[in-house]
C-alpha cells in the first residue's frame, strides 16, 4: 500500500462525506449550526483521521488516529439515528447511511485490530 487513498475504508468514508452532505441539504434551515454542522464535522473527520494516521510515522500514532476515525464514524451513526426519530431524513435514506456508516465502523475496527 502506497497511501491513506489505497484503503478501501478512506475511499468509502469519502463517498460517505458526499451523502452526508446531500442528505443534510433537506434539513431544516434552523438545523444548519445544529446537527447539520456536527454531522458533516464528523463525515469529514473519519476520512481525514485516516489520512493523518497514515501520515505518522509510528504505528502507535496510527492506532490513535483510527481510534478517533473509528469515535466519529460512532458519533455519525448516533446522528443519524437522531435524524430519522425526528423526521429530518426519510427512513429508506436513514436505512441506507446507517448501511454504509456501520461497514465503515466494521472495517476501521479490523484495521485497529491489524496495526496493534
Amino acid at each position: 500500500m502506497k497511501s491513506h487513498k489505497d484503503l478501501i475504508v478512506w475511499q468509502k468514508s469519502m463517498e460517505h462525506v458526499v451523502a452526508i452532505y446531500v442528505a443534510t441539504r433537506a434539513f431544516p434551515k434552523e438545523e444548519l449550526f445544529g446537527i447539520v454542522s456536527q454531522m458533516r464535522r464528523a463525515a469529514v473527520s473519519i476520512p481525514s483521521n485516516i489520512a493523518e494516521g497514515y501520515g505518522r510515522a509510528y504505528e502507535k500514532e496510527t492506532s490513535k488516529f483510527l481510534s478517533n476515525a473509528l469515535g466519529s464514524a460512532s458519533e455519525l451513526e448516533t446522528q443519524l439515528i437522531i435524524s430519522k426519530d425526528l423526521g429530518f431524513i426519510p427512513v429508506q435514506s436513514a436505512q441506507s447511511l446507517l448501511g454504509q456508516i456501520e461497514e465503515i465502523i466494521r472495517m476501521l475496527s479490523a484495521l485497529i485490530k491489524s496495526t496493534k
